[in-house]
Order: structure tokens, then sequence, then C-alpha cells
């Protein structure tokens, strides 16, 4: 099992969020309270409780009016922001189930809820970060909490943190759904293996060996092996055996596409991203390789198309904004580049590129000094940047969304 913890093994961590629905209602549930949290004026409890059978049957508007008429009576009552939180969880409306919840966090500090779902919120938009805090609180104040634990050892992997990790998923071993074996006994055995921790090194990749063998996860996990280190035809066979063994089985085609990429076979790469969405409509990632693949082929329409739907389902990818900044850019509409270039710039000041591209850009358009200030900033940052990437390229090299899945 060795081989499956070489070095340049697997993810950056990109993520794919596909959730199982069984918890994803489990950690949006809504929170529920004792009548004397509002006066009686016109049954406050009476009105929350119809607003939390609403949310219980999946009616988020007949939930949400019952709940803000709760909060007219009574502004001071937490849970209800709580629960307003939930239904712009459910309807992945991040920006404003963060703010609801934090409401809901300053009236109602002690409440455990609240602060998980703040930290779901991070992590279904990757912002491994962010989430570490909020989940280390809920892990604090209710150690046993499985949810909490299990989502924070992954938060700490993604921020490679490896000692932190192995502290945090240790302790779940024997509470592990077999669904999510393979996954965390992956992410475990991978960051004991960096921390220098043998024993359990070799006791996670011998039970991931033992309950692998011939899964198609397993397989998908081998082909991936072999993709990050290079062995393209390898990571194929596994591959597809993976796929013929479970033709639903979530991103194996993408992984597939992924290495056809590898292999500048750009048709086939496209075939697969379609195959993947097929099954994963809202896989924002693979909208964007596709996009790539098209603008690769020098079809700039289609990729313009693949990178706006990957940023519909998710704004933050600074990937896609890049290739509508560069499209833009060869088209000569250099206002609408430099509006995407701005938008990576404020989510990532660290992006060398994005500045190299505005300082092209500004040249373009005659605005020679501010150019050139922009480029002297890209070469600053791109020599400062060496090191870290030579670390980078140590690590693995090929995202891995599906590492992201929350536990069943």
């Amino acid at each position: 099992m060795k081989r499956v913890s070489s070095n340049n093994l697997l993810l950056t961590v990109l993520l794919l969020m596909s959730l199982s629905s069984r918890f994803s209602a489990q950690s949006t549930a809504p929170v529920k309270t004792a009548a004397r949290e509002a006066p009686a004026a016109r049954d406050p409890q009476k009105l929350f409780e119809a607003g939390e059978a609403a949310l219980h049957a999946g009616k988020l508007e007949e939930a949400e009016h019952q709940f803000r008429q709760v909060l007219a009576i009574n502004p001071g009552m937490g849970v209800a922001y709580a629960n307003l939180g939930v239904i712009d969880m459910r309807r992945k409306q991040w920006r404003q189930a963060l703010a609801m919840l934090r409401k809901a966090e300053k009236l109602a500090p002690d409440m455990v809820g609240v602060r998980l779902n703040i930290g779901l919120v991070y992590y279904r938009q990757k912002n491994f970060l962010a989430a570490i805090e909020p989940f280390e609180s809920v892990v604090r104040q209710t150690p046993e909490s499985y949810q909490a634990r299990y989502l924070l050892g992954f938060c700490y992997f993604f921020n490679s943190r490896w000692a932190e990790t192995v502290a945090m998923l240790e302790p779940l071993w024997e509470q592990v759904s077999a669904a999510d074996q393979l996954n965390y006994l992956y992410v475990l055995g991978r960051a004991a293996e960096i921390s220098r921790n043998t024993v359990l090194e070799e006791k996670a990749y011998a039970r991931m060996a033992e309950i692998g063998q011939g899964a198609p996860e397993f397989r998908m996990i081998i082909g991936k092996a072999h993709l990050n280190r290079g062995e393209y035809d390898d990571a194929v066979k596994e591959l597809k055996a993976a796929a013929q063994a479970d033709p639903k089985l979530p991103l194996v085609h993408y992984y597939l596409g992924m290495t056809y990429v590898s292999k500048q076979d750009y048709e086939r790469a496209r075939l697969e991203f379609h195959k993947d969405l097929a099954l994963e409509p809202d896989a924002a990632f693979t909208y964007e390789q596709l996009g790539k693949v098209e603008s690769t082929l020098q079809n700039a329409e289609e990729a313009a198309k693949d990178f706006r739907l990957a940023l519909r389902l998710d704004p933050q990818l600074v990937e896609s904004r890049m290739g509508l900044a560069k499209i833009a850019e060869r088209k000569k509409e250099y206002p609408a580049a430099l509006g995407q270039l701005d938008e990576i710039i404020r989510l990532d000041k660290s992006n060398a590129s994005s500045r190299y591209l505005r300082g092209q850009v500004l040249l373009r358009m005659g605005r020679e000094k501010e150019g050139r200030e922009e480029l002297a900033v890209a070469t600053k940052m791109l020599n400062d940047q060496r090191a870290a990437r030579h670390k980078e390229l140590e690590g693995e090299t090929v995202p891995g969304p599906e590492l992201a899945r929350e536990p069943e």
C-alpha cells in the first residue's frame, strides 16, 4: 500500500460539494427553542412552530415568512435568525446565510448549532481556512461532535496542518461510516505519512487496501495516483475500469478528463467532462476545466460560456475569471478584462498572474505608468513565490474535490 502514499499522489484541493442528502439535512437542521424566547403578542411561539414545520417539509418560502413574522414581534430571538440562515444555506445563498447566522451567534453565543452551520457555510464554499475557527469552537464545547471533528480534521488537512489533522481524525477511527472510509483513511494516512507517524500511516493504508480492493472507488484512487506520477496510460486503465464497474461513480469521468488533458487529447477530455456534467450538473470545477479545454481548442465562445456557468455556480473560481479575462483581452475588450482581473485581485491579493495580465492590459489601453507599476508588482510577487511553488510541487498535484464530501 506504500505505492498509494508516494509523493506526488493526489490533491491540492479544489473541491466538489457532492453532499449526501441525509447529512445535509442533519447539518442544516432548524434549531428549536422554548416559548419564553418572545412575548405572546401575536403568539410568536405558534408562528415559530409553524415555521419549523414548514422548514422540515421543505417549504422554504412559507418558513421564511413565519420566521420573519416572529422577528417582527421579537427582534432579539436568535433562533429565528438561525433558521433563516438554514433556509439560505438550503438555497445556497451563502452570503445571506452567513449574515443571518452571525446575527444568531451574536444574540445566542452558546448555541453550538449556529457555529456548526457557520463552519459549514465556509466549508461548502471551499474556504477551509475560515471554517477552522467555528469548527474548533464547536469541538471545544462539544468534544464528542463527530461532524465537527471530521470536518475540522479535513480543514486542517487542506491547510497542510498535518499533525493537527492526525490528532483530530485518529480518535474517529471506530466511528467512520463505510461510505466515508476510503476518503478518511487516505487523508489520515497521508497526514500521518507527512508528519512521520509511521505506525499510523501503515495502519491507515493497510486498512484502505483491505476494504478497497476491487471497489470502483479504490480503483479511482489508484488511477489518480498514476495520474499524479505522470503514468497516464496506467491512469486511463484504472479510471476506465472504475467507470465500467460503476458508470455513475462521482468524479471518475472528471479524472479521466484530467488525464486526457495531461495527454493533450483534448477531444476525449471534452467528452469525459461532458459525461461528468451529465452526472453532476452543478459541478463548477468541471465547467471550469471544460472552459480551459475549449479555450485551448480556440473555441472562445464555448469557453466563455463554460467559464460563466462555472462562476454562476461558484463566483470565487479564480481560474474561470482569468479565462474570461484572457478571452476579453484577446478580443480587445479591455474594460471587461480589467473587471475580471480586479475581481481576481480582490479574491486573491497574491495572484501574480492576474497582476501581470492587468499590467499588459493597462499598457494596451495607453495607461503606461499604471501598467509598468503593475508589471513591477507582478515580477516581485513571482520572485517571492518561487520557493512556495517548489514546496507545492512536492505535494499533491491533481485536485481531489471528492475528499471534501461531508461525512454520512
